[in-house]
Order: structure tokens, then C-alpha cells, then sequence
């Protein structure tokens, strides 16, 4: 079959499969703009997706790969996050050839975001999926008068099967902040990364790709544009309060994010790109 497009219901909620070359299918939420699904040719689910996700708009959808914009987590006087992840997009384009489809949803400024953040914009989210190949790309316009600056992530959340088995390889040498562990700075000397307690790390000026070593499920992730890479797993305790996550949950996901934590200023007029690309190998 050709790769196109469908509008379906997920979860209750509006959404779109993108029906790529050979079988591979992804979901995007017009709630948030979020990805919610990635599944290769081989049938296997690439995202991790909370089974106590809430779809109703009150919190952000916990899983896939949420957009956080303008805020990154709690670095601002925003809510964590920011507020585009529980906003609805419209979409604006979209489009497939013989070995891909494409679609790209946008949000702008209104009356609640400025009563929020008070910058007038427009954000566009493109998504391409190929046959063993996701890429997203988020596209800040400052459409205002006066330069603003924002931080913000592509929160992606990557399915393992037991997160204890898998590595990560590719930030040897890089300086990243624990925030697990009350902030310090620390130089990562090892070679890969082992998830063996509760990480929230944040890698800074990352220039290579990283590789999700899992058995036969591993991934190529490479970021653009986002100087940093935040690796995030609750582990057990952690996960115990986050209501909208099974006790178990932990142990299926590990965060592998796109991230810009130090602020990025957009003059008036200009526009900026970030992208995160996922391959699996």
C-alpha cells in the first residue's frame, strides 16, 4: 500500500495516522501536537505511551513525544513544561510520496497564551515518517515586535522492553547537570550509559548522535538545533508518584530528549528550527 494519511479517533481524542512504507504507522494527537505511537515494519511499538495516560486535555498526555514550549520543566514561572502540550493544533499541511508521508500541525498565540506569556507566535511541528526512519522538526516564529526567548524540549519517550538491560552511547566527554541529584555538574567518563537507579540528567552542547543499544530493538537518535539531551527514567519510587503512570511503568521507557535548556532568543521577524530524528537499526 501507498503511504497516506487518515484521520481517526484515538483514545477518544482527535488524532492522524501517518500510514508509512512497508507497515510503519505513527499517531499524532491534535491535542499537543504529540506523537503518540511509532510502530517499525517489524510491527513493534518504538514509543512508550502510559496505559493511565489522561486523553481529556486537563494534564498533558503522559508518553510519546511531548512538545514542552516555551518552558523546559521548572526553569521559568510557567507551568512545568510550558502550556502547549494540552493546547489543540490545527494542521496545516500534509502530504505523502512513494516512500514517506508528511504532516505538519501549528498553534499561535491567542488570548490564553498571553495571558500566560505575553509574545505573540506561531509554532509548527512537522512529522515525517519513513520506513524505519521518524523525524520531527519544530519550527519557533516570532511573529511579535520585540524578540522573546524560550526554552523547550521534544520530551521523547523510547518503549524497552526492561530498562535495566539497555545502554546508551554517545555522550562520552559531555558535562550534564543531575537533577537527581540535587543539580551538580558532572563529566560522564564511561563509555555508555547504564540505567541502574532514578536519572534525570541533562547533557549539554551535544554534538554526536546517540545509540539506544537494546538486543534486536535498538534506535539511532540525533538531535539538531537543541544544544542538549536530557536521559530521564523515574525508576521505582519516582514512578510510585506520578499518578498517571503504572508502578511498573519505569521499567518500559527511558526518555532520550531533544532539549534547549539555556534560553534560545528569536528576534522579531525570525524563526527558529530544532529537529529530532529516530532510527532503528
Amino acid at each position: 500500500m501507498k503511504p497516506s494519511i487518515e484521520e481517526i479517533e484515538f483514545h477518544g481524542i482527535a488524532a492522524l495516522r501517518l500510514n508509512g512504507p512497508q507497515g510503519a504507522s505513527a499517531v499524532i494527537s491534535k491535542l499537543g501536537a504529540q506523537v503518540l505511537s511509532w510502530t517499525t515494519p517489524d510491527g513493534r511499538e518504538r514509543l512508550f505511551l502510559s496505559d493511565k495516560a489522561v486523553f481529556d486535555g486537563s494534564v498533558a498526555i503522559r508518553g510519546g513525544i511531548p512538545v514542552c514550549w516555551p518552558q523546559f520543566a521548572g526553569l521559568g514561572d510557567l507551568p512545568k513544561h510550558g502550556f502547549v502540550r494540552t493546547r489543540e493544533w490545527q494542521v496545516s499541511a500534509r502530504r505523502c510520496g512513494d516512500d514517506y508521508a508528511l504532516l505538519t500541525l501549528e498553534l499561535a498565540d491567542d488570548e490564553a497564551t498571553r495571558a500566560l506569556w505575553p509574545h505573540p507566535f506561531r509554532l509548527e511541528l512537522t512529522v515525517m515518517i519513513e520506513t524505519d526512519r521518524l523525524d520531527l522538526e519544530l519550527c519557533v516564529a516570532n511573529t511579535g515586535t520585540a524578540a522573546f526567548a524560550f526554552t523547550g524540549a521534544l520530551h521523547t519517550y523510547l518503549r524497552v522492553v526492561q530498562v535495566e538491560d539497555v545502554t546508551l552511547e554517545g555522550l562520552y566527554g559531555h558535562d550534564y547537570r543531575d537533577a537527581a541529584k540535587g543539580d551538580v555538574v558532572v563529566r560522564d567518563t564511561g563509555t555508555h550509559i547504564a540505567v541502574e537507579a532514578e536519572m534525570d540528567r541533562v547533557y549539554r552542547r551535544v554534538k554526536r548522535p546517540q545509540l539506544l543499544q537494546a538486543g534486536n530493538l535498538s534506535l539511532a537518535v540525533q538531535g539538531q538545533g537543541f544544544p542538549d539531551v536530557v536521559v530521564w527514567n523515574p525508576w521505582v519510587e519516582k514512578c510510585a508518584t506520578l499518578t498517571d503512570m503504572p508502578a511498573d511503568g519505569w521499567r518500559h521507557m527511558l526518555c532520550v530528549e531533544a532539549v534547549a535548556e539555556q534560553p534560545v532568543v528569536v528576534p522579531a521577524g525570525e524563526e527558529w528550527y530544532g529537529r529530532q530524528t529516530l532510527v532503528a537499526v
